[in-house]
């Protein structure tokens, strides 16, 4: 029989943790349960849905603090966090609203799909996501935590605890797009995030993120180079040379890499032109 774990705090939790390594961790489990059937049972679960000190959104003079808890629906509920618009984006974009309901953070983090619609938003945002361990805990930038397809930089006895993103720059540009099959409720086959500042009608900095073309989200660093010191029109162009000489989109059952690289290429431009629209 499968034991079953519910603690009631966080030092629980960890303390079951560095325990059982080789548990299972859940949350909401709108990941998890769509495999069920294709694994063999777990030896045992940390149930984490609702465990306190893993929840909650909190805005100071130091950014966003989003719990690993936090659920897609109050993510995208939270008014403090308009600043930081394409998470809130991403977030009404996971599924249906029964996923938005049960989906969380750490879920989608934790799991680290290509296909994970808020990784490219965290990406873009610069975030930083806190693990913690019975050793103490760390904050790993989010460029720095996705190491491969589905593979993560958390170690086995830590767990995810939150996400923080930095303070917006004012009058910064930023955007999250989705391209799917239908309008919603739609396996992305690109997305992408971006967060743009301009100072005299040319690009002073960009971060560009973009899901669904690798192994894992990716910033496009090169992109981001060469558009700084570029008017907006200019700057879509060099990002979309920067896609096409530099991305090497995956090729699956959703879509075709070559229609992946034309979509990327057309999606970042549009970040860029979309600034002065």
């Amino acid at each position: 029989m499968t034991a079953l774990h519910r603690p009631h705090g966080l030092v629980e939790a960890l303390e079951l943790r560095a325990a059982h390594p080789s548990y299972m961790v859940m949350a909401g489990c709108t990941d998890l349960m769509v495999n069920a059937n294709h694994r063999a049972a777990p030896e045992g679960i940390l149930d984490l849905w609702r465990c306190p000190g893993l929840g909650g959104v909190t805005v100071d003079a130091t950014g966003a603090h989003i719990g690993a808890g936090a659920t897609w629906l109050e993510v995208q509920r939270e008014p403090a966090l308009a600043p930081w618009s394409p998470l809130i984006a991403a977030a009404r974009e996971i599924g249906a609203l029964q996923i938005q309901a049960r989906g969380t953070l750490g879920g989608n983090v934790g799991t680290s799909s290509p296909v994970g619609d808020s990784l490219p938003a965290l990406l873009a945002l610069d975030a930083e996501i806190e693990v913690a361990s019975v050793r103490g805990s760390r904050r790993i930038p989010y460029r720095e935590f996705c190491t491969g397809y589905r593979k993560t930089a958390l170690a086995a006895d830590e767990l995810i605890v939150a996400a923080h993103l930095p303070p917006a720059a004012p009058g910064a540009k930023k955007v999250w797009k989705k391209v799917g099959t239908r309008r919603a409720q739609s396996i992305s086959k690109v997305m992408g995030a971006a967060v743009i500042e301009l100072d005299n009608g040319v690009v002073k900095s960009a971060r560009v993120a973009l899901g669904a073309v690798a192994d894992r989200p990716i910033r496009i660093y090169e992109a981001e180079r060469a558009v700084v010191g570029l008017a907006p029109a200019k700057a879509a162009e060099a990002a979309r040379a920067a896609i096409h000489a530099l991305v090497k989109p995956i090729d699956d059952v959703r879509s075709t890499a070559a229609y992946r690289l034309d979509v990327a290429q057309n999606l970042v431009a549009r970040f860029f032109t979309d600034v002065i629209a």
